[in-house]
Parts: C-alpha cells; structure tokens; sequence
C-alpha cells in the first residue's frame, strides 16, 4: 500500500529514514548496503532505489562520495533528535509528560492506522512483538518501547507528530524503568500493546485512538497520577 500523494521513491525513501533513526541499522558515517543489495531488500527497482537517495541527500540525511558509495551524512539534525535535544534533560514531571502523550498519542495512534504503508504497519507489529518477548524475559525494553512508539510516530506522516512524539519518549525513560517493577502495569502494558498491534493491523484507526488512550490512562493510574 502506498501512501496517498506520495511517489515510490518517496515512500522508499522514508523506509531508508526509519532504517536510520528507528531501526538504527545504520549509524552517522555508515556506508548503505550497494545499489543491488539495498533495492532487493526494499523490493524496488535500482532505478526508484537511485531517486529516493537522491531525495535523501537533497534533505542532507545521504551523501554520495564518487567512487566510495552512500554514506549516511553527519547531518546535526539526525545527531540531535532534531535540534531539540535539550528538551530530554529538563526535570519535567512526570504527570505532565503523561499528560502530553494523552493529549497526542492516541492522535497518532488514529492517523497512523489510516496513513502507515504496509512496510510501516510491519515496523510496528516488529516492535511490539519484540518489546513482548524482552518483558517475558525480564530484559531491559527502553530502546524497543521508543522504537515502538516512533514507528507509530512515523507512521503518521506528520512531521510535527513525528519530531515531538520521540523526544517525548526520550525524557519518560524513567517512566519504562519505574513501570517494570510493577507486575501489575507490566501485564497491563503486555495486553495494551497486544490491543493497540491488532487495531494497527486492521487498520481500524478509531479503534487504535481508544486502545491507545486506554494504555496511556492504564500507565498514569498505575504511577497514581490519576485516579483508579
């Protein structure tokens, strides 16, 4: 599925992106895979391939060096979160963050089941799947439980929704490590994010809203921000 009003290239070329700043496969001066490699692994022609690293480099997030290859660019905007970085060091509290995401996410939740591609649907149901299994192992989950909520972020094809949403999750680790001593708001969590995956999937976006409201009000009870 393509996004509406979007080319291949450019929709490829968002799938690079989210490679860079979701998956972290590649890193700030990190070479991409050859021109034969990477298209077989999106599943687009060389020639779609060739035009979204061109959008790319025009948005200074690639660079060509001749006769080296692509390389992701050491673009001060994909080292800093955006320029905003300093927004994750303030000492916000706690009630306040949550309140923001209540306000925004169940938002993203509804745009991103009406906008995502199929590749997107696909990132997020990879992550939530993989945040489920590291809960099961009692394995730290920050780094999966922000790639999460970025992919849905993402998947709104919003550019604001998609800057602040990770910030946001970069201030409210706190919160991911303070919910793991919980058994209680760790199951909670586990059958939340089950909810939100199934509504994501069928691409029911008034039900991914509510799912996502519900697991946000389920956190803050749970930290007793508000009332049960």
């Amino acid at each position: 599925m393509t996004t509406t009003g979007r080319s291949l290239a450019e929709n490829v070329a968002e799938d690079i992106l989210a490679m860079i700043t979701i998956d972290k496969k590649f890193a700030i001066g990190d070479k991409l895979p050859n021109e034969n490699e990477l298209s077989a692994k999106l599943q687009v022609s060389r020639t779609t391939l060739r035009e979204a690293i061109r959008i790319l480099v025009a948005h200074n997030v690639l660079e060509i060096k001749r006769g080296k290859g692509t390389y992701v660019k050491n673009n001060q905007e994909l080292n800093e979160e955006f320029g905003l970085k300093g927004l994750s060091t303030f000492k916000i509290d706690i009630k306040d963050l949550y309140e923001m995401r209540l306000i925004f996410e169940p938002q993203a939740a509804y745009y991103a089941a009406k906008r995502a591609t199929d590749k997107e649907i696909e990132r997020i149901l990879y992550y939530g799947r993989l945040e489920e299994e590291q809960i099961l192992k009692k394995e730290d989950r920050t780094e999966v439980e922000q790639a999460f909520h970025k992919s849905i972020a993402k998947a709104t094809h919003n550019e604001f929704m998609n800057r602040l949403i990770p910030i946001l999750y970069k201030a409210i680790n706190k919160g991911v490590l303070l919910s793991d001593t919980n058994e209680e708001m760790v199951q909670r969590t586990l059958n939340d994010h089950r909810m939100i995956m199934e509504f994501l999937s069928k691409r029911d976006a008034e039900g991914a809203k509510t799912a996502m409201k519900l697991h946000i009000i389920h956190a803050m009870r749970g930290f007793g921000i508000i009332d049960k």
